[in-house]
């Protein structure tokens, strides 16, 4: 029995791990994401070339769990106040996408081929979903989740996951299957949906909570593993057995636990669960790519293919226009839900039960699946530059005029966010300037006017009023500016006092005796905050604290000073608090 189990089992994890590595590090080195690589992996040690590993099918059903933990994770970072503020998107942006993508794909299906209507209809309206396994991951890496970019996407991706239920209903009205007409009707499924959404909130209300508080309190850190996956599996266990969408019951479950105490918990908990499966989702799904059914009709499936990217682009990208997104966006969003997705395969293998397709049909297409997930990451890296606000492109935006502003903020950054409306609070008038027009962009949906530039041109703070402003402060990422720069500056606007956000210690050097009115290294004011903090936390008194804070400043810029003066980063080592001096203060002062 051991080495019928366990055996083979051992030998397909280290196979599939081994080869994952390998394909995932070339194609990230390639820059061409690891989605490509996993699916790669897959095919290779598959059964349609190298035979290596079998039972695609089991593993794709294992491996599903991570597209169920993907929404949860996706879910804690929602909190029910923001997802109705979304309503708009999902329901509106949302509803567009999966009827307008899968109708016009299901008549491209039926023009093309000699599939009856009912058939098409069955291949046609998975096709219009996307992949959310691909998809949220690719806005998670590129930082994006969170942008108005990012939450349009997931609006679509979340309401493409609630029309499960309706093109379950649609494929076992077409379906010719006998069996098939003692199922529940649609209206059961949706009523079922509602109950299971309702039965969810109040689960997460009334058990989950009380559940982690209890965690908590009794310390067990491996315990909120156990209650996080059982949270998980549990809500999709619940949809499951109602023949709804798994991964939606996840995504609830995550959203009544958004405002929790523990989500950051539960979400670096969770987190290595989901990286793996989705991992071997893909790889099962390359696994599943029938290299004969495209040997034998290559032609037809890259046509189909290109054709299905070409159509969901359009219509999504002519969607985003409607919803008033400027074209560049537009068609990234168009770009990035071009492909087919992970659903297609669970409704391809309804429509073969309900006797609509033959097994051979739900290969084929299943292949047209599999090769536009492929060509997701080409596309968006290969459409990068041409998508990208290009510098002449972006004089298009407001760039700065004199407005009587006090102060200028060049760089509207986190940093720059946080000295801007400090100012604001206290009733000051400050004039903004970025070089990003996606920052511009963010920036007026809250409510702030950014104008576009390059705010150490002396040319363009003239524009914008320097010579009558109070103080400039510069808060860009980065050590662009030195002494020669902020000179230059200083000397074109006598009257206003120059502020500066640096970068590091060496960037500082490179200031050396500029004029400038005051300069914050990056995290140095932080770093003491949460020095003093630890030592309230050790027990330390009050005064103490505030004399080490002195005396650590005094040393630092003393340090600093020799090192400017001296350009070597080593000068004045004698002056920092080390291991070695610790006891011998006095002496070192």
């Amino acid at each position: 029995m051991h080495e019928g189990g366990g055996v083979p089992m051992l030998r397909d994890g280290v196979i599939l791990l081994g080869f994952a590595m390998a394909f995932v590090l070339l194609f990230r080195k390639l820059g061409l994401g690891a989605v490509l690589g996993y699916l790669v992996a897959g095919a290779l040690v598959g059964p349609h070339l190298l035979g290596l590993v079998g039972d695609a099918e089991q593993k794709l059903g294992i491996a599903e769990l991570g597209i169920t933990l993907l929404l949860f994770l996706v879910g804690l970072e929602l909190s029910p106040t923001r997802l109705w503020q979304m309503r708009n998107d999902i329901f509106g942006l949302g509803l567009l996408q999966v009827a307008l993508c899968g109708l016009a794909v299901a008549l491209l299906v039926y023009g093309s081929t000699p599939f009856t209507l009912a058939a098409a209809l069955a291949l046609g309206l998975p096709l219009g979903l996307s992949s959310t396994a691909q998809v949220l991951p690719m806005l998670q890496s590129a930082g994006r989740l969170r942008t108005p970019f990012g939450e349009r996407a997931f609006s679509i991706l979340l309401f493409q996951d609630l029309s499960i239920v309706p093109l379950i209903t649609i494929v076992a009205a077409l379906s010719r299957n006998p069996a098939d007409a003692a199922g529940p009707p649609g209206w059961v499924l949706g009523l079922y949906t509602v109950l299971a959404v309702v039965g969810l909130v109040l689960a997460g209300r009334f058990v989950l909570n009380p559940l982690f508080r209890l965690i908590g309190n009794l310390g067990e850190r491996e315990m909120f593993v156990f209650a996080g996956l059982f949270t998980v599996i549990a809500s999709a266990a619940v949809m499951e057995a109602l023949g709804l969408s798994t991964a939606l019951g996840a995504f609830v479950a995550g959203v009544m636990l958004a405002e929790s105490p523990y989500r950051h918990e539960l979400e670096a908990d969770v987190e290595p669960f989901r990286t793996i499966l989705l991992g071997l989702f893909f790889l099962a799904v390359g696994m599943m790519l029938d290299l004969t059914v495209i040997a034998e009709r290559p032609v037809f499936v890259i046509a189909m293919a290109a054709a299905l990217i070409v159509t969901k682009t359009a219509i999504v990208m002519g969607l985003g226009l409607l919803f008033r997104m400027a074209w560049r966006q537009a068609l990234a969003l168009g770009l990035l839900l071009s492909q087919g997705g992970e659903f297609g395969f669970v409704l391809f293998a309804q429509a073969q039960d309900a006797m609509l397709i033959e097994p051979q049909a739900a290969s084929l297409f299943g292949a047209v699946v599999t090769i536009s997930m492929a060509t997701t990451p080409f596309l968006m890296a290969f459409t990068r530059r041409f998508r990208a606000e290009p510098r002449a492109g972006a004089a298009k935006l407001d760039g700065p005029v004199s407005d009587g502003a006090s102060a200028i903020i060049v760089g509207y950054g986190r940093f720059g966010q946080t000295v801007g409306q400090m100012l604001v609070g206290q009733g000051v008038q400050v004039t903004l300037i970025d070089s990003d027009p996606e920052t511009i962009a963010v920036a007026g949906d809250f409510g702030m006017k950014v104008y576009y530039g390059d705010g150490t041109r002396v040319d363009l703070l003239r524009r914008a009023g320097a010579e009558d402003a109070q103080a400039l402060i510069f808060c860009l990422d980065g050590d662009r500016l030195d002494e020669a720069s902020i000179g230059l500056i200083a000397k074109a606007f006598p009257d206003a006092s120059i502020l500066l956000r640096a970068y590091d210690r060496r960037h500082m050097m490179r200031i050396g005796a500029a004029p400038v009115a005051g300069a914050v290294r990056d995290v140095f004011e932080s770093a003491i905050s949460l020095a003093r903090q630890s030592m309230r936390a050790l027990g330390i008194d009050e005064a103490e604290i505030d004399h080490t804070e002195a005396e650590y400043r005094a040393r630092d810029e003393a340090r600093l000073k020799v090192q400017s003066e001296t350009g070597d980063i080593r000068a004045g080592m004698d002056r920092m608090f080390s291991q070695r001096n610790a006891g011998l203060k006095e002496d070192c002062g």
